[in-house]
């Protein structure tokens, strides 16, 4: 069985009982975990007005990882483009790389994060930052994040290095757009709700892949959901949390995450029993066996070139311990 790099994505999670302080806190004690175990890459999400989640500026919370860890890539998964002027989300990048030079990815998104209330908030009544711009607004940050951009505005006055940029989505356009441009790929399948659909996305990006001067061949990406315990039944048990706060994004009732105690507490009605069949939560809940058992099946499926691991707990110790127990067995 061949065996891919594997990275980490994290949103900061906000905990019951606990603030936005502590959420930093464990994304910064996350990325330590990864870095010491050798994982490949720690990405940080962008929502915004979301309870649960404190990752609403992923430059300025990478720059704090980048600084706290000493070997791995770290990134934005993603960066939502529509939200943010070009120049801009150039300029953070720039320099994020010239302090931390090789170590810093720009992961790109077309989704707002949030609802459309909040992104309207965001964006203002600019008529530059609108969701049909996103592949002009893209080549324009490819353009300043180059050495040939041969452009009048530049990024940062004298770089030496640039981010590698990917593209991210759940859908076909975002995996044409990432084909056509020739750029690396991360189909983001731990909120995906059907398992087809990445089938589909990875085939047209592999059909329509051009080589550029960034990269010349497809490199495929695939993040899932994954908590590994000691034993099955407690890997579900502490995935429990993960599911509540699917139902809740579902049903507009949100809130911090809930410990595994709440979450098992909780009566589900029937109709909160066929969301749940229906939503993504947390997809692979065992021991590191059975989780790395299932990686290597989705793998073997797809034939990414990469896995990385998100996945929603309340305690960082969960997902700290689902990290460890996975290197260990996927080594």
């Amino acid at each position: 069985m061949v065996r891919v790099p594997l990275s980490v994505l994290d949103l900061a999670t906000v905990r019951a009982g606990h603030d936005s302080a502590d959420a930093l806190r464990g994304t910064i004690e996350l990325a330590r975990t990864a870095d010491d175990l050798g994982y490949a890459r720690f990405w940080i999400a962008e929502h915004h007005n979301m309870p649960a989640v404190a990752a609403t500026s992923p430059p300025v919370l990478i720059a704090a990882v980048a600084a706290q860890t000493s070997r791995i890539r770290v990134g934005s998964g993603g960066v939502m483009l529509p939200n943010h002027m070009p120049f801009v989300v150039a300029e953070q990048f720039a320099m994020l790389e010239a302090l931390h030079p090789g170590r810093i990815d720009l992961g790109i998104g077309r989704a707002p994060g949030t609802d459309q209330v909040t992104a309207a908030a965001l964006r203002g009544v600019s008529p530059y930052l609108t969701v049909e711009q996103f592949p002009d607004h893209l080549d324009t940050v490819l353009a300043l994040l180059s050495a040939d951009g041969g452009q009048r505005l530049r990024a940062t006055p004298a770089a030496t290095s640039y981010p590698q940029v990917f593209l991210l989505g759940s859908s076909t356009y975002s995996a044409q757009l990432a084909a056509a441009l020739g750029l690396p790929f991360c189909y983001a399948y731990h909120f995906a709700t059907g398992g087809s659909a990445v089938d589909a996305a990875l085939q047209l990006y592999r059909q329509g892949f051009r080589p550029s001067t960034r990269l010349d061949r497809p490199y495929a990406m695939v993040s899932v959901s994954a908590i590994a315990a000691q034993t099955t039944a407690e890997a579900d048990y502490l995935a429990g949390p993960s599911r509540i706060m699917a139902l809740s994004l579902r049903t507009g009732k949100l809130g911090p995450i809930v410990s595994p105690e709440t979450a098992a507490a909780v009566e589900l009605t029937d109709l909160d029993r066929e969301l749940l069949a229906q939503l993504p939560a947390t997809q692979y809940a065992g021991t590191a066996e059975e989780v790395v058992a299932a990686l290597d099946a989705l793998v073997e499926r797809t034939g990414v070139d990469e896995l990385m691991l998100a996945g929603a707990a309340y305690d960082v110790a969960t997902r700290q311990e689902t990290l460890a127990r996975i290197a260990k067995v996927w080594t």
